[in-house]
């Protein structure tokens, strides 16, 4: 379900969204122009960053033409509750949450080009779910300071700091029972910790409610944009390089990022108050993308339904929003966590 904060603040509306004890905060900002047509960007944060953060970037994305929806990631930010002993989520959550999203704001989405923008484990989380569900209810992906941290992929002793540091915060998750966020990461549940070391250590991603995540990534055709950031150690240009190579069957579209593009010096996080210039190549990758018509006035000769955004021809290996823990889970709704009701938002 979702309800409306009554403090509504003049340049965004606050919605939220119950996924089976946890509740998800977005931030919907219309475009500047308030056209109804106008793209929209869902944008997923890195790990332990609110969504207020990215105030900046959003306000460079909706002055080159584009509304904006902004989603703090489970435990972060204005998502309750913060992650303690009693979560048990994990990337699989973090992925079925964006198909949540999605279907609460199919109302106000339909017909407008949609964008799936994530950075770092934001970028992860929307990378995954365009993998496991096939991504038919978007047109792009657009991934931001995102790569493989495979601790392999950084150079000299800064790749076994990587390894040794990822590990010791998923022991300590494991001890305690949730990441505290001691240096890194803000607090987070050990589920997320786990599936973000063994990425660190493997270079791979988990499997995903019994899903081959790798193989599901060889099978995305959706367009992306992948942008690496200068002066960000955190995932430097290998790692995004190491990633996009897995993106066989999908159209990508790779760009650094730099300080004389930006005009300022950046790092992973600091990209955000730089963001003008990453803003219009972002509006301008949306421009490329194929229209997408209305659901409620199909092509001629078409049904609503048969168009992109219901029910893509399932792949082997792969899951529709309508599968994987819901199959296994009568008690959970289809799209994998509690129930969201068709409103309006």
């Amino acid at each position: 379900m979702t309800s409306r904060s009554q403090n509504d603040q003049p340049d965004h509306e606050p919605v939220f969204v119950d996924r089976a004890g946890e509740r998800l905060a977005l931030r919907i900002h219309p475009g500047s122009d308030d056209r109804p047509d106008s793209p929209v960007v869902l944008l997923w944060p890195a790990m332990g960053v609110p969504a207020r953060y990215y105030t900046p970037f959003v306000a460079a994305l909706r002055a080159a033409g584009m509304a904006v929806v902004v989603a703090d990631l489970r435990g972060t930010g204005a998502s309750t509750p913060p992650p303690g002993r009693a979560s048990r989520y994990g990337y699989a959550e973090l992925v079925d949450d964006v198909g949540a999203v999605l279907e609460v704001l199919k109302e106000r989405l339909d017909g407008r080009t949609r964008l799936l923008l994530g950075h770092s484990l934001g970028g992860h989380a929307t990378l995954l779910h365009v993998a496991l569900t096939g991504g038919a209810q978007v047109d792009g992906l657009v991934l931001v300071a995102v790569g493989t941290p495979y601790w392999r992929l950084y150079p000299g002793r800064r790749g076994h700091l990587v390894l040794a540091g990822s590990q010791l915060i998923h022991g300590t998750a494991r001890l305690l029972g949730w990441w505290p966020g001691w240096g890194f990461g803000g607090r987070q549940a050990r589920g997320v910790i786990r599936d973000w070391a063994h990425t660190v250590r493997t270079g791979r991603f988990p499997h995903l409610d019994g899903v081959d995540a790798e193989a599901a990534l060889r099978e995305i055709r959706l367009p992306v944009l992948a942008v690496s950031v200068e002066g960000d150690r955190l995932t430097p240009a290998a790692t995004l390089d190491h990633l996009c190579a897995r993106l066989t069957a999908a159209p990508v579209t790779r760009h650094d990022y730099t300080t004389a593009e930006a005009g300022a010096p950046m790092n992973h996080f600091t990209w955000v108050r730089a963001a003008g210039p990453l803003a219009a190549r972002v509006a301008a990758f949306a421009a490329h993308l194929p229209a997408r018509p209305s659901a409620t006035v199909p092509p001629a000769g078409q049904p609503a339904a048969g168009h992109r955004g219901d029910g893509p021809p399932e792949r082997p290996g792969v899951r529709s929003p309508a599968r994987g823990r819901a199959a296994a889970d009568p008690g959970r709704t289809s799209d994998g966590g509690g129930p969201v009701a068709g409103v309006v938002v």
